[in-house]
């Protein structure tokens, strides 16, 4: 059986190791830990040195820790056709004016194909006021257009299909 292929961006392993105690922040936590458990027996996970750039910054220790969740996934290659269909979407004000975020994160999905991209952020990427405009502008450029997801709607999923 051929596993779902999904993009893991930089919020999902921050997450992961989160230690702020509010209670949002606490059941994102829980979720992202519930969900990465079983993640790689369900999926074929995968990441990219956009991601390693972004996990590398702040304090040194948080920074390993993070950067530790991950170092086994294969990372996606930066192709030059990349760097164009960032520039789309900012052209097309599908995502913020910045060509190293969340632009970089689903270019890099959707060039590989990747079934989902798993995020927490929810204002610019798993935003499904924002999905119809994305799906218009791959269609557009002829790409995969990526389910675009948080932790929580791939738990229920798993969950779904093991009592379903």
């Amino acid at each position: 059986m051929i596993k779902p292929r999904v993009y893991v961006e930089t919020s999902i392993p921050s997450f992961y190791c989160e230690m702020r105690t509010t209670p949002d922040v606490v059941a994102r936590r829980d979720w992202t830990r519930q969900w990465w458990s079983d993640a790689a027996a369900n999926y074929e996970l995968v990441s990219s040195p956009a991601v390693i750039g972004e996990l590398s910054l702040g304090i040194p220790e948080r920074s390993a820790q993070r950067l530790a969740l991950i170092e086994t996934l294969p990372l996606l290659t930066i192709e030059d056709e990349i760097v164009e269909i960032v520039a789309a979407y900012i052209q097309h004000k599908v995502m913020p004016a910045d060509p190293s975020g969340d632009a970089l994160h689903l270019a890099i999905a959707s060039f590989h194909k990747c079934d989902f991209l798993v995020t927490w952020n929810c204002q610019h990427i798993a935003n499904a006021n924002k999905f119809g405009h994305i799906r218009r502008i791959n269609t557009l450029l002829g790409l995969f257009v990526p389910a675009l997801v948080t932790p929580l709607e791939l738990l229920g999923a798993n969950h779904e299909s093991e009592n379903g």
